[in-house]
């Protein structure tokens, strides 16, 4: 009943040759088996939703959701990234084993979008804190574009070597933001509050008086 004859599978399979370098054969692996962990903390990351569904079948590219960061080789950053959420994503993606990727998705996530000017703790760009590979802008970038990055990363792992990639991600991967915050001990946040309430009130006592 079986229409396919094992005899000429097993005569095609013997004169097939495949030629390739190791190298090669690892990025083709790893292109056709990309395990996303999905880091969202906005509206760009409800895009995901249909992007998972039947619709656009986000599984076709090998694409595996995972929780873990350990299991995953490929983080996508949709949503704003605050100061208090800066050192839980550089810690998730320091925990991702090599060779690791990264697609900024959103306007938020690349220059902090609309809070990038008069927000305090608003990162301005998550290349700031983790190498990106792929850049997608958007508010938000809709499930076709999110593909299109996918494609294009694909294209990058498939001509990359894995000497070269490792090399500059060692010298880069650190943390520093150009916000020139510092990171204070919780008994030392009343007193420098009540310092810089002394001083404004200082100020405008000497306005006062000047006026007046």
């Amino acid at each position: 009943m079986n229409s396919i004859k094992f005899p000429v599978l097993d005569r095609t399979t013997k004169n097939s040759v495949i030629s390739t370098t190791l190298n090669d054969l690892s990025n083709w692996s790893r292109l056709s088996s990309l395990w996303p962990l999905l880091f969202g903390t906005s509206c760009c990351f409800i895009e995901f939703a249909s992007l998972i569904g039947s619709r656009f079948d986000f599984d076709r590219y090998g694409l595996v959701p995972r929780s873990s960061p350990r299991q995953a080789d490929l983080i996508l950053t949709a949503g704003t990234v605050t100061m208090k959420m800066a050192p839980s994503l550089v810690r998730l993606y320091e925990q991702m084993p090599e060779p690791k990727y990264v697609i900024a998705m959103g306007a938020c996530t690349i220059t902090g979008g609309m809070f990038s000017t008069d927000s305090y703790s608003t990162v301005r760009g998550v290349d700031k804190l983790i190498p990106v590979d792929v850049y997608l802008p958007g508010c938000p970038p809709k499930p076709e574009a999110v593909i299109d990055a996918i494609t294009k990363l694909r294209k990058k792992i498939a001509r990359e070597i894995y000497k070269d990639r490792i090399r500059p991600q060692r010298g880069n991967r650190c943390f520093t933001t150009n916000h020139k915050f510092f990171v204070v001990h919780a008994v030392h946040r009343l007193e420098i509050m009540i310092k810089n309430y002394s001083i404004h009130h200082h100020l405008l006592q000497r306005s006062l008086l000047k006026h007046f």
